[in-house]
């Protein structure tokens, strides 16, 4: 009887296994994937929306808008220990579900993917402009690069990029915390139940969307050293971080300038490190930003080019997507494709751009 090839090879017509997909992520590289994935740009602007609905009561609202992750982490957990693949998301549906399905929800999100990458590179601009004028096509075809350069050598180098980006950005946000310490208001956490249950539930849409992605821990099953066990504590460690992350930066911004000011600004971190940190706020906000946005795109480039990869060995798109490089062990020819397809999408008007992910946020 002839043996299937292991699904972390690649192989050509009739069998014959090639190369396989390196593993070389460790379980602080899925923590920090899984983490730097969600903890992205909408932590520098949600909190004042939620604010604005909520007031103190977002502290019980980013509580409760765990609770969901907890039930997805449970299954992708689950599941991860079970059957470890890189592209989970596609090769899941595509085994237990249809082949069909698994197809045109992965297509989409390919498509968002691309677009995702172009909006975090403008927000990223923006940011920097703030400091400095710097071209936005350029400068985000720069960084394009750079993640390319990173994901096409190695997903250890991947990997170890977005460890090192996200314990910056932790140390970023951590003096930020910091900043707020004599002036955090413990009766707070007390206050948020003034308004009752209405506002905190009323806020809950907005606080739910900063916990996706912790499932990206599962997009590179077949690269992780011990995937069964490391898998599922990467995904537990990425949404106790998140967590604690977001309740630390909301209570610090709450303490600093209150649930009224905070509801009203619209740039709500920018004005409460400015409280506590005055000049100081604006580069401490801006480098928190460019790191937050920068593990993202990296976050989001490695599993774009995972599902061009998956979608390539499974037949669903060209075969020479599903290649593996023989010396570096990764999906070269995906990650190529998806360096391509950002580069594409650099010349797209911004209103296809905002179009094509509107129709994909379903899939997302």
């Amino acid at each position: 009887m002839q043996q299937r090839p292991p699904a972390s090879a690649a192989s050509e017509p009739g069998g014959l296994v090639t190369e396989q997909l390196r593993r070389g992520v460790r379980l602080l590289d899925l923590v920090m994937l899984g983490a730097g994935t969600a903890i992205g740009a909408a932590i520098f602007t949600v909190l004042g929306p939620a604010a604005k609905v909520g007031g103190s009561g977002i502290l019980i609202t980013t509580l409760l808008a765990a609770l969901p992750m907890v039930l997805f982490a449970l299954v992708y957990a689950w599941l991860a220990s079970t059957a470890p693949m890189t592209a989970a998301s596609y090769e899941w549906q595509r085994r237990f579900t249809h082949p069909a399905l698994a197809f045109a929800i992965v297509w989409m999100r390919v498509l968002a993917n691309a677009v995702v990458m172009i909006v975090y590179g403008l927000t990223l601009t923006n940011y920097l402009s703030k400091v400095i004028d710097l071209p936005a096509k350029p400068v985000m075809l720069a960084f394009f690069t750079a993640l390319f350069v990173l994901n096409y050598v190695g997903v250890a180098v991947a990997a170890r990029a977005q460890t090192v980006l996200m314990l910056l950005l932790l140390a970023v946000l951590a003096i930020f915390v910091g900043s707020a310490g004599p002036h955090l208001q413990p009766q707070l956490f007390v206050e948020a139940f003034g308004g009752g249950w209405l506002p905190i539930v009323a806020a809950l849409p907005l606080m739910i969307q900063l916990f996706l992605g912790i499932e990206t821990a599962t997009e590179v099953g077949e690269e992780v050293e011990d995937a069964q066990r490391v898998i599922p504590l990467g995904v537990a460690g990425a949404l106790a971080l998140t967590v604690v992350v977001y309740l630390s930066v909301a209570f610090a911004a709450l303490s600093l300038i209150g649930p009224a000011a905070l509801g009203a600004s619209k740039a709500p971190l920018l004005d409460a490190a400015k409280a506590a940190m005055g000049p100081w706020a604006t580069p401490l906000i801006v480098a928190a930003a460019t790191l937050a946005l920068s593990k993202s795109m990296n976050a989001t480039f490695l599993v774009f080019s995972r599902f061009l990869f998956a979608m390539g060995r499974a037949g669903s798109l060209p075969a020479v997507l599903g290649r593996i490089h023989p010396r570096f062990g990764t999906p070269h020819i995906a990650t190529i494709a998806a360096f391509a397809c950002s580069c594409v999408a650099l010349l797209l008007p911004s209103s296809l751009l905002f179009l094509l992910l509107a129709v994909s946020v379903p899939t997302m």
